[in-house]
């Protein structure tokens, strides 16, 4: 992509910025994707822009660049595709172990219930996170947050909830921050004790909510380790009363909210979420016309979670049309964890949202750029290319918008510059 003959680098870990060079120059020779930057000239169509300092200072046509920045160094696009760097607005992507002979035990033949009265389920993923040390659980999250960081994530939402504990649950979220420094990407934190109820509140998950609002989530917001606050509010997490208390304690925290909601069945927890001013509410199998209707009005964004729809052979889809003709904003994720969605792919959870929930190619790349950023509420800075935006976008070497979600398996991605720095190129 550089006039300089010698190779780009490819992502780094705990090197990051180190020896990765800056992405200052002139960007040309690019395609932009529709409705992913900023039309500041009606009817112009960029074909360039110039990052400055880490940030995007100017884009638009190369032949009207600004004299100021002629002589910065140039970079060649040929003719790849831009978008914004992609984000993925909710992961599980701090846990110990794994649960792959779960999986193996379900094809065989075990139940859900089953597998749990051995110890299996949640339980066994909390056992495993609050035996392993920082340094592990940090080890293991660098190899699958590199696989994400190779597709062009340059943001991506970790949360908690599988410490269920305050010294596990800061463990997780010190670790969420150390991948964002080392790593060179946005890392907006989630705390979500309110997961599952812990083996020692067995039974009590009146006081282990009580635990959360007035130990667990005051001192991880005091120690600044907390962006969000996320709940599972459904027949096996907690009940609508139960969450509507740790929204509670949130917003004394000064902290916004999304929301586990509507997965196995209606208990109203996107009519919840609104009403909180939540910046999302996901998975929503089973969201209701007023659950749709209430999070219209809130600006609440649909977070689709395609991975755990198949994982778990659901035969009930998020209500899609329901939501594009009411024009709730969706966003589509991951939802990496052990149990659910084992996926470290976004570009298959895109293609999966189109090819199991038929979104458009439109609504598939705002939901993972611009939608994705509103989810996190990210959207000032991230999602979109305009100036004065840090400097995060990929070049692909597709012919269109579609080919990110078509093609299966294959990575085509041609450079990445996140946080301002080439992560990637050719």
């Amino acid at each position: 992509m550089s006039t300089d003959s010698a190779p780009l680098p490819r992502a780094r870990g705990e090197a990051w910025g180190e020896g990765s060079p800056s992405a200052d120059g002139i960007w040309h020779g690019l395609r932009f994707a529709p409705d992913t930057f900023d039309d500041s000239e009606p009817g112009v169509e960029p074909n360039a822009l110039v990052v400055r300092d880490g940030a995007i200072a100017w884009l638009g046509d190369e032949a009207a660049l600004p004299r100021e920045f002629t002589n910065l160094p140039r970079h060649d696009g040929r003719d790849m595709l831009v978008t914004p760097g992609l984000i993925d607005c909710h992961t599980h992507l701090v846990y110990g172990g794994d649960r792959a002979d779960e999986f193996a035990l379900r094809l065989a033949g075990a139940t859900y219930t089953e597998i749990a009265a051995r110890g299996g389920g949640i339980v066994s993923t909390v056992r495993a996170t609050r035996e392993a040390s920082e340094g592990e659980l940090f080890a293991a999250a660098s190899k699958r947050l590199q696989l994400l960081l190779a597709e062009g994530v340059c943001a991506i939402e970790i949360k908690s909830g599988y410490g269920l504990d305050l010294a596990n649950e800061r463990k997780q979220l010190r670790v969420a921050r150390r991948l964002g420094e080392a790593h060179g990407v946005t890392v907006s934190t989630t705390f979500l004790g309110a997961h599952a109820v812990p083996p020692e509140f067995a039974g009590r998950s009146d006081a282990y909510i009580d635990r959360i609002c007035n130990e667990m989530l005051p001192a991880l917001a005091a120690e600044g380790l907390v962006d969000a606050v996320d709940a599972f509010c459904d027949t096996i997490g907690f009940s609508a009363a139960q969450t509507e208390r740790v929204f509670e304690a949130a917003a004394r925290a000064g902290l916004p909210v999304k929301l586990h909601a509507e997965q196995l069945s209606d208990a109203g927890g996107a009519q919840l979420a609104a009403r909180h001013h939540a910046l999302s509410a996901d998975h929503l199998e089973y969201l209701s016309e007023a659950g749709i209707a209430a999070m219209r009005v809130a600006g609440t964004v649909a977070v689709l979670l395609p991975g755990a729809y198949y994982t778990l052979r659901e035969i009930r889809k998020p209500p899609v049309e329901a939501l594009r003709e009411a024009a709730v904003p969706m966003a589509i994720a991951t939802d990496h964890n052990p149990g659910s969605s084992p996926l470290l792919s976004l570009l298959v959870a895109m293609h999966m949202a189109c090819t199991l929930f038929r979104l458009t190619v439109p609504e598939m790349l705002a939901a993972v750029t611009r939608h994705a950023a509103r989810a996190l509420g990210l959207q000032a800075t991230h999602g979109m290319l305009s100036a004065g935006r840090p400097a995060n976008f990929v070049l692909w070497d597709v012919r269109a918008a579609a080919d990110l979600a078509y093609w299966m398996g294959q990575r085509p991605v041609a450079a990445i510059v996140r946080q301002g720095r080439i992560a990637a190129g050719i």
